[in-house]
């Protein structure tokens, strides 16, 4: 079982920048991909970066590739998105996740897809001003 919790959120003006953190317990941390999830109001769910278990692989959605950065600390079981340049359509609720290592890809969305992660945060808002 792993908990996480979310912390850093807040308001800010466009073009700023936050750095959202994700506190984990479990003692296998850094087997877990590790991803950053955002859900604005009336809107599904959607991905936004993601990271493997030791860090040397990230994964961004296009709407924030450049801006953002997802880092891992393993040990200090936490995981880090850097966002910069904050935009107002990057207001929402934004999730952490971790996803329990499979043996294989069962799909193109491994790192990018909400249904392949186990556990997630209870989430923390962020609102972009503009």
């Amino acid at each position: 079982q792993v908990q996480l919790v979310e912390s850093g959120g807040g308001l800010v003006q466009a073009g700023g920048s936050l750095r959202l953190s994700c506190a984990a317990s479990g003692r296998t941390f850094s087997n877990y991909r590790m991803g950053w999830f955002r859900q604005a109001p009336g809107k599904e769910r959607e991905f936004a970066a993601a990271l493997s278990g030791s860090g040397g692989s990230t994964y961004y959605a296009d709407s924030v590739r450049g801006r953002f950065t997802i880092s891992r600390d393993n040990a200090e079981n936490a995981v880090h998105l850097q966002m910069n340049s904050l935009k107002p359509e990057d207001t929402a609720v934004y999730y952490c996740a971790a996803g329990i290592p499979l043996p294989y890809r069962p799909g193109n969305d491994y790192y990018t897809g909400d249904r392949w992660y186990n556990y997630w945060g209870q989430g923390t808002q962020v609102t972009v001003s503009s």
